[in-house]
């Protein structure tokens, strides 16, 4: 498989597994393992949508695209310039 392909196959998974709207791939890298994937997904939708709190999600796939592993990397309002972790 290809990166565009892992990618929307993290998206469907992690949709899948967690009832979440992927909202972008972030980040593929492939490794001697498979693959390990960066998504960020809306885990609160609040008003204004700057106030959406989000969540990076890392997941590693297979050489065939199968969910191995994947946990929240952290939590972030939607507006917060940087990567802390305050949400």
């Amino acid at each position: 498989m290809h990166g565009a392909a892992i990618a929307q196959r993290a998206r469907e998974a992690l949709a899948e597994q967690t009832g979440l709207f992927p909202e972008k791939v972030v980040s593929v890298a492939k490794n001697e393992a498979g693959w390990h994937v960066s998504v960020d997904v809306i885990e609160l939708r609040r008003v204004p949508d700057s106030a959406d709190v989000l969540a990076t999600y890392v997941m590693d796939l297979d050489q065939q695209g199968d969910v191995v592993a994947y946990h929240r990397a952290h939590r972030y309002l939607r507006g917060q310039v940087g990567n802390g972790d305050t949400a």
